[in-house]
């Protein structure tokens, strides 16, 4: 019986090596992505770049995105990798993949011709795919992919609902939000709509206070272990969750509310505030294209201070360093960033451009988005990131604030107590 079982593995996996280790057509580059709503653009896009050039680009989607991850750890364990892939995982991750051979280091092209081709780039983008001197990572100094859109998660707003309420104006600060929350509860118009059913959304909009409330300093010196939770500027964090929830102002069910159904709701106007991403753009438009909304930052709380949001690059694609065709893969991604191809890319997907020129051809809220690309920052591009069990206790923490199970003080002494474990747990470790 365990004979036939490996035979069957065997068979099977040597038709997927053989299949992928094919002989292929010369001159062509093949491409592994994700991304179900830009299939078409991207064969669009190739047929042009064949007509062009003459080398064609195979565009295999792989979806959903867990599956997509998988088939790329299992091919780079068999060596099988495609000519240019993206990596969907942590930083940690992408790390490991690049020392082991399978990302090629792009910084020479980016830095030909006086940087020629980085600076056509959202910088904020390419960190993401910069590894600075002296990483965490020990990966050597470089930038290791390619953007091909930005995003940002920002705050938009039902102009027609905020009028309805006779309101004029968006928040100028945190304090002002939560007046207009009032007005519109008022009216019977709910507040602020988020999927924070999704800890991720949580730990983002926190993140935004805890920058703008302390600093970036402060809230890293926290993930280290030198700040506690239970500091007074944490505590204020927390009290933000506090009093949106006192004064009324967020959805009901709003922690346990999925994403996709937090978008249903503002698209249908059911909420005059939504916490999302700029990929909210093309959702909103197939949900409902009459929508009439615009985008602002997270009203802030500590004026002194400007508010931080989560951003950078959408998507990225890496070339396998092993590639026979790699220095093709590279000068195709130059021209798919390349201002024309930008465009195109972004009208059909309602994506931002990672290049800067591209922003001329967008649509204004799209434009909106992009204004604010220079107050982005991200985890992957920190020193250092929370443990995630400490993550997890602060995330689940804040959802027990809103719906009034405990106190920000509360759940600063329990973030505080995990946080102390999982450091001892650290120091104990050989």
């Amino acid at each position: 019986m365990k004979r036939r079982v490996l035979v069957v593995l065997l068979v099977f996996f040597g038709l997927f090596l053989g299949c992928a280790g094919a002989a292929r057509e010369a001159d062509t580059i093949i491409v592994w992505h994700w991304m179900t709503d830009r299939q078409d653009a991207f064969e669009q896009l190739a047929s042009v770049y064949e007509q062009q050039t003459g080398i064609k680009v195979r565009f295999e989607l792989y979806a959903p995105s867990d599956i997509y991850s998988q088939k790329i750890v299992a091919a780079a364990q068999a060596r099988i990798l495609p000519d240019i892939f993206g990596i969907l995982d942590k930083k940690k991750i992408f790390a490991a993949f690049i020392k082991r051979g399978y990302v090629a280091d792009l910084t020479p092209e980016f830095e030909a011709d006086d940087n020629a081709w980085e600076k056509t780039l959202f910088s904020k983008a390419l960190d993401l795919n910069r590894f600075p001197e002296d990483n965490l990572f020990d990966v050597p100094a470089g930038i290791y992919g390619v953007p091909i859109d930005v995003t940002n998660i920002q705050m938009v707003y039902n102009k027609k609902l905020l009028q309805k309420a006779g309101i004029d104006r968006i928040p100028r600060d945190f304090d002002d939000f939560l007046e207009i929350a009032k007005v519109l509860k008022i009216h019977g118009i709910t507040g602020l709509v988020s999927g924070w059913g999704e800890s991720w959304l949580i730990d983002c909009f926190a993140s935004n206070y805890a920058f703008n409330i302390m600093g970036e300093e402060k809230v890293l010196a926290t993930y280290r272990g030198e700040v506690p939770y239970t500091d007074p500027d944490w505590i204020r964090v927390f009290d933000v969750f506090k009093r949106l929830s006192d004064e009324g102002a967020l959805a009901e069910g709003i922690v346990i509310k999925e994403n996709k159904y937090a978008e249903q709701d503002f698209a249908l106007e059911r909420a005059a505030f939504a916490f999302n991403g700029s990929w909210c753009v093309n959702v909103y438009r197939d949900m409902n294209p009459a929508l009439d909304y615009g985008v602002m930052l997270p009203p802030s709380v500590n004026e002194q201070r400007s508010m931080k949001i989560w951003g950078g690059a959408g998507s990225s694609f890496h070339v396998n360093a092993q590639s026979p065709e790699k220095d093709k893969s590279i000068a195709f991604l130059k021209w798919l960033t390349a201002k024309e191809q930008q465009a195109f890319l972004a009208e059909q997907t309602q994506n931002l451009p990672a290049n800067r020129n591209a922003m001329t051809s967008i649509p204004p809220v799209l434009a909106a988005f992009a204004a604010s690309m220079d107050h982005t920052t991200h985890p992957a591009i920190w020193d250092v990131n929370e443990d995630p069990l400490v993550s997890e206790a602060f995330d689940k923490g804040i959802q027990s604030i809103i719906i009034q199970e405990k106190t920000p003080a509360q759940v600063a002494s329990e973030v505080r107590e995990v946080k102390r474990r999982q450091m001892q747990k650290q120091e104990r470790r050989p």
